[in-house]
């Protein structure tokens, strides 16, 4: 096709010309098949407004970024000011900034005890590719070439590069693009109300994952395999709070068999579940722990790879072996990146919003549930701190799912929109999803439970018409 460079083309003419979007159907994106792109423009609070004028709720704070919310000018400032003092400057053979430096010691003093040090990229993927090459880094230290081998959960997500896209367990993001890599395998989804046998306990269902991961390290041999990645509560793949004493279990099993813990705290961190980590929140014990998101509330893109003491004490020995530690981006530690993040964090701390969300995040899990916990098309409603989940089925007694053709909780967050709110269905199972950000009032989380009702009652009734339910 011969694209148009005419310079009187429409913003919405120019982005379908010029731009390839993530997660988009491309061929009816390009066509014009979908309508327009949504152009945003300004945000406010829980708020975002687009090019049409429509304020519109932000239920899911962006992709679960937006932590301190829309329009906080104490973070464009920061940003400003160190734009005019030093925009960049790279990080590598000892190179630092001074807010870099304060971010790190920051941070991990908000972190559980046993992280030391941060490198730092641009997003959750390729901080998870990190954590994977300071995993096999650390075993070739070890003299332990073979155990490279990592271990996820179906349904998890940990971004969508080559290894972090192979470590998440969607389907979806794998097929066309020759995913999951061979060294890299995937476990029980730790989902009680999906993947529970009838009549057993949280518990029981907990120590079951536990011996299913047993199981798949004995039989990949646990010489062979290297770390555990695990969000503290799953996000994408659903939004699924562990079972109770889950992460217990797990550690016992990684214990067993020398297998280092990654805590993806890309969603969970700064105080999406209550605490400052999701790690804090469950009790783990994570070897490394990857951030991004909540960092700069997606001010400025940064992220994470925290490397635990006991990491850490072999990467140097590894100077001894090799010499400089090889692995490097130009964005390393940028300042501007650092200065956002601190200002984040001071909005962050300053205003408690942990705290926050886990007494608005607690109401809004108990408003769903007063709501729709009874309908007849909700299996189950669930969340820790903001965030929360609503799932949809055709049957509440046997817990069977819609055919996927049918699109339920993609045309409720459809109907959302049109009330003027932006919610996500997750794109495995039919489950639609809450993560807006944590200033949120109550009475924010009311007109969100609101509008969620309505929409939901416009979808039943259209699918009571089709003869559907």
């Amino acid at each position: 096709m011969t694209l148009d460079t005419a310079h009187n083309l429409t913003l919405e003419e120019m982005d379908r010309q010029s731009i390839v979007h993530p997660n988009t159907d491309l061929k009816a994106y390009a066509s014009g098949a979908l309508g327009d792109p949504q152009i945003m423009e300004t945000g406010h609070g829980i708020h975002i407004v687009d090019s049409q004028g429509r304020d519109l709720i932000d239920a899911f704070a962006g992709l679960y970024c937006v932590n301190v919310g829309y329009g906080r000018t104490e973070i464009a400032e920061a940003i400003y000011e160190q734009a005019k003092k030093l925009p960049y400057f790279h990080t590598y053979r000892g190179a630092s900034n001074e807010p870099l430096i304060r971010l790190s010691d920051r941070v991990l003093r908000m972190a559980p005890e046993n992280m030391s040090k941060i490198y730092y990229g641009m997003s959750g993927s390729d901080a998870n590719e990190t954590q994977v090459k300071i995993v096999w880094y650390y075993n070739n230290v070890l003299g332990r070439p073979n155990k490279k081998k990592i271990i996820a959960r179906r349904f998890a997500y940990h971004g969508l590069t080559i290894l972090s896209g192979s470590m998440t367990g969607i389907p979806s993001f794998h097929q066309a693009f020759d995913l999951p890599l061979p060294m890299v395998r995937h476990t029980t989804t730790p989902h009680h109300y999906r993947y529970a046998e009838e009549g057993m306990s949280e518990r029981d269902f907990a120590r079951k994952c536990a011996a299913d991961l047993d199981a798949l390290i004995e039989e990949e041999g646990p010489e062979t395999v290297a770390a555990f990645i695990g969000e503290p509560a799953m996000g994408t793949g659903g939004i699924m709070p562990p079972p109770e004493g889950y992460w217990g279990e797990i550690q016992k099993v990684l214990d067993k068999h020398d297998v280092l813990l990654i805590a993806d705290e890309v969603v969970c961190g700064f105080g999406r579940t209550g605490s400052n980590f999701g790690s804090q929140t469950y009790d783990m014990k994570p070897d490394l722990m990857t951030i991004a998101k909540g960092l700069t509330s997606g001010y400025v893109p940064l992220s994470g790879s925290i490397v635990g003491e006991r990491v850490w004490e072999v990467l140097c020995r590894g100077s001894e072996q090799f010499g400089i530690f090889t692995h490097g981006y130009t964005y390393s530690g940028h300042p501007l990146g650092a200065a956002a993040a601190m200002a984040n964090l001071d909005i962050v701390e300053g205003e408690d919003l942990a705290g926050n969300a886990k007494r608005t995040g607690g109401y809004m899990l108990k408003r769903m549930n007063q709501v729709f916990a009874d309908h007849p098309l909700v299996g189950e409603v669930r969340g820790v701190g903001l965030l929360a989940a609503i799932e949809f089925v055709a049957d509440k007694k046997t817990k069977q799912a819609f055919e996927a053709p049918l699109r339920v909780s993609a045309k409720v967050a459809e109907e959302c929109l049109k009330n003027g709110m932006i919610v996500r269905a997750m794109p495995s199972g039919d489950a639609l999803a809450y993560a807006p950000p944590l200033v949120i009032t109550p009475d924010e989380v009311d007109r969100i439970v609101e509008i969620t009702e309505k929409s939901l009652t416009k979808v039943t009734d259209e699918l009571a018409r089709d003869g559907t339910i």
